[in-house]
């Protein structure tokens, strides 16, 4: 392999070579393992969701790993391959864990026993994506009544930008 090769080659007992590009879902990477914790904030309740949510994109985004919890990446898509099958099921297992390793202990119960870290994903926006009219209307409130008095303009928009 050379070093500008984007492939990794994986051996099987039946000496049968499969390759899996460095860009694709499958691709496991040797930093990839169930204890990596993604995210520095654990989903607690509904109120911190948003941030959870959005830290978690990033991440799997990073890591090219958000098709397994947004539908682009499912197990049909490798039914016909029996090696990416496998590969299929090992990360699906891995995003599942970090899921699971980033929200309250509590909450884990479910992750446990679910197939796909995509249910485990839809169950989390079900439970904790709630909008809430009194947070709306405060919310909405806070930026009407913001001023920039004597804050330099910089300031002023991320206060307006972090409303």
């Amino acid at each position: 392999m050379t070093l500008n090769s984007p492939q990794i080659t994986v051996g099987s007992s039946h000496a049968i070579n499969q390759q899996i590009d460095c860009n694709d879902p499958l691709y496991i990477h040797p930093s990839d393992t169930p204890e990596t914790s993604l995210v520095p904030q654990i989903l607690i309740k509904t109120e911190n969701y948003s941030l959870w949510r959005r830290s978690m994109e990033v991440s799997l985004l990073v890591k090219n790993k958000l098709g397994f919890v947004n539908g682009t990446c499912t197990r049909e898509q490798y039914e016909k391959n029996v090696f990416q099958l496998r590969q299929w099921d090992r990360y699906n297992a891995i995003v599942q864990s970090w899921i699971q390793s980033s929200v309250a202990k509590e909450l884990r119960k479910e992750i446990v026993y679910s197939s796909h870290a995509q249910k485990v994903w839809k169950a989390r926006k079900v439970c904790f994506d709630k909008v809430n009219a009194t947070k709306v209307y405060h919310m909405n409130r806070k930026i009407s009544c913001l001023t920039q008095g004597i804050s330099n303009v910089s300031v002023y928009f991320s206060n307006l930008n972090d409303l």
